[in-house]
């Protein structure tokens, strides 16, 4: 049994989470983990990471001693260190190993975590939009629309899984359809872009941008309601307003059935989104399955099990039967990076 520090940390909030690991019954099992105490804290609360942890250690069991740990990180890691601008934290492993007496800590890319939660779903935390036999042989294949867009791997090895990180939410958008042609040229005109990534429209700002060029074309009017919405948000200006949300707001009207405007945006966004994931799924034949994390796909599950998702994914031309052998999940689990986190920092240890 060892004693695990697992962490989710984001520009808003950070959890914690510290997590009793039992040693895993074969080599390509994770451990069982079992959660001892878990917080969440405003990040902006604290002027650095190590403050936060005191906190929480003492809220904790006493006596506790912990073995390893692992924080998931909204933001780029090089060589075990962070710097978070949002937060203006500067975080690094080993003094965070040396300030506390843990054996192991490591930093990971926030999306990495998710890709090592992947392993650790039970039944109850994943909806299947494709069913087929997995291959444990195969990649696994992750992408996930939230503020951006996240796309990442995980390769079978002796030991079980690796997780490789990419960036492939950067990778240039490819219009299919008349109407997306259009919204490329929307987007390059006004937003001054040279060029545009997948992420303008497969993530949540990317949403606010599907709707207003949708509402540029004159199709649909705007909603009173939205109007208000847009107003308030962009009123805000550069200053972030956590209570406006424009994407949530355009997709909870698209699920409610009521704004036609809403319900083409949010089907523009979602024929994107399965095109991506087909694009990402040709590359690596993911036949270990294909899993859609990120913070919007469970808030809009009814759209994406309407059949749009999954026609955009498969229809690949010559090569569209190889995606119909692909299983597709989407991840319900909003804290499957948390526990991402202490599965790598389980593994870390008992590799050592």
């Amino acid at each position: 049994m060892q004693t695990i520090l697992a962490g989710d940390i984001g520009g808003t909030k950070t959890i914690l989470r510290l997590v009793k690991a039992e040693p895993s019954l074969s080599q390509h099992s994770i451990p069982q983990l079992t959660t001892l105490s878990e917080q969440t804290y405003p990040s902006q609360d604290f002027s650095d990471l190590s403050p936060m942890i005191d906190q929480f250690l003492a809220q904790s069991e006493a006596g506790t001693t912990t073995q390893a740990a692992c924080f998931g990180i909204a933001g780029p890691v090089i060589d075990d260190t962070s710097e978070l601008t949002n937060l203006s934290w500067s975080l690094n492993a080993r003094r965070l190993e040396s300030e506390f007496g843990i054996n192991h800590v490591a930093l990971i890319n926030d999306f990495a975590s998710v890709g090592y939660g992947i392993l650790g779903l039970e039944k109850q935390d994943i909806a299947t939009l494709q069913a087929a036999p997995a291959n444990p042989k195969a990649p696994i294949a992750v992408i996930g629309a939230g503020t951006g867009l996240g796309e990442g791997f995980l390769i079978p090895d002796a030991k079980g899984y690796h997780v490789f990180p990419s960036e492939g939410g950067h990778a240039d958008f490819a219009p299919r359809t008349p109407i997306e042609f259009q919204l490329l040229d929307f987007l390059r005109e006004n937003m001054k872009l040279e060029r545009v990534s997948v992420e303008r429209v497969v993530s949540g700002t990317g949403i606010v941008s599907v709707y207003r060029f949708l509402r540029s074309l004159g199709q649909h009017p705007e909603s009173s309601e939205m109007a208000q919405v847009f107003q308030a948000w962009e009123q805000r200006g550069d200053q972030p307003d956590h209570l406006i949300d424009p994407a949530a707001a355009i997709a909870q009207a698209a699920l409610q059935g009521t704004d036609p405007l809403c319900q083409q945006a949010l089907t523009l966004f979602v024929e994107a989104y399965g095109a991506e994931a087909g694009n990402l799924a040709l590359k690596l034949l993911p036949y270990g399955g294909l899993y859609i994390a990120g913070g919007v796909a469970a808030k809009i599950l009814p759209l994406l099990q309407t059949g749009a998702f999954l026609k955009a994914f498969q229809t690949k031309g010559r090569v569209s039967p190889l995606l119909h052998k692909v299983s597709i999940h989407v991840v319900l689990n909003p804290k499957v990076g948390l526990m991402g986190s202490a599965i790598y920092a389980a593994q870390l240890s008992a590799d050592s």
